[in-house]
């Protein structure tokens, strides 16, 4: 990958982008990756995601490249920024100079930080997935916007926007892959539960002599009687540790037969 075009580059850290489907993901990880990629492939001194809900921020992340000063700067923006500004309109921040945003008091807050770690120019763009918005990816550049080609400042953003549109794709599949892993489980230890106490219940008829819906009435009233799951009781009887005797009179039957 040395010697790859950044086009070449950019491709392979989409794929990564993607690939959020995985045991052991870890968001603020993830986002650091992406923020390191944005570096690499902008020639920028640092970048850093903030996650945003209902206008506030929830999440900061910063790539591994001066990631003091990335997270700095994102937490400046608690009055205002390029991330809140991104977020709000849904629309790039294109780049800004830092010393005339802040004689314009444009981010006051953010600007006088930005000024104390030598940072020149910032830009941002909303992290989103269609019509809904998850934050911005902010990007910290050594040059002034003046000095750059506008087709290369326009290259810039569609590179940096293309890795936020990536993210913010794979934050949403892996919501949505966990959201489905959960009721998965959900309705797997629900049909566990319903197989356990149909097992427990066949399990006494037979013993004890008695249809299935006496027996299933005496793991319940069981079960209400001593505030337990049902399927906690159904479990001790498939596994040999119930109380035979007590949960044979809930059954209104005796060791002799029924009463």
């Amino acid at each position: 990958m040395r010697y790859a075009t950044r086009e070449i580059r950019l491709a392979s850290a989409l794929v990564e982008a993607a690939d959020t489907l995985v045991e052991g993901f870890e968001a603020t990880r993830y986002l650091q990756r992406v923020s390191d990629h944005c570096v690499e492939l902008l020639d920028a001194r640092a970048a850093g995601v903030m996650l945003i809900d209902g206008g506030r921020s929830v999440s900061l992340a910063a790539g591994s490249r001066h990631e003091q000063v990335a997270l700095d700067l994102l937490e400046a923006q608690h009055g205002g920024g390029p991330c809140l500004d991104s977020y709000g309109s849904g629309e790039p921040v294109p780049p800004v100079s830092i010393r005339v945003a802040h004689a314009d008091a444009r981010w006051p807050d953010f600007t006088e930080r930005a000024l104390r770690h030598d940072i020149v120019t910032t830009f941002a763009v909303p992290l989103r997935r269609r019509e809904h918005l998850l934050g911005a990816l902010n990007v910290f550049v050594p040059t002034l916007p003046d000095t750059t080609p506008a087709d290369h400042v326009t290259s810039e953003l569609h590179v940096a926007q293309a890795l936020a549109d990536a993210a913010a794709l794979g934050l949403q599949n892996r919501g949505t892959y966990a959201q489905y892993r959960d009721l998965s489980g959900q309705l797997q230890a629900a049909l566990s539960s319903r197989v356990r106490i149909e097992q427990a219940k066949g399990m006494l008829a037979e013993r004890w002599s008695v249809r299935a819906d006496q027996a299933f009435m005496a793991l319940r009233q069981y079960a209400r009687r001593h505030r337990l799951p049902l399927d906690q009781v159904a479990r001790a009887v498939v596994e040999g540790v119930e109380d035979d005797a007590e949960l044979r009179r809930e059954s209104g039957t005796s060791a002799d037969g029924p009463a």
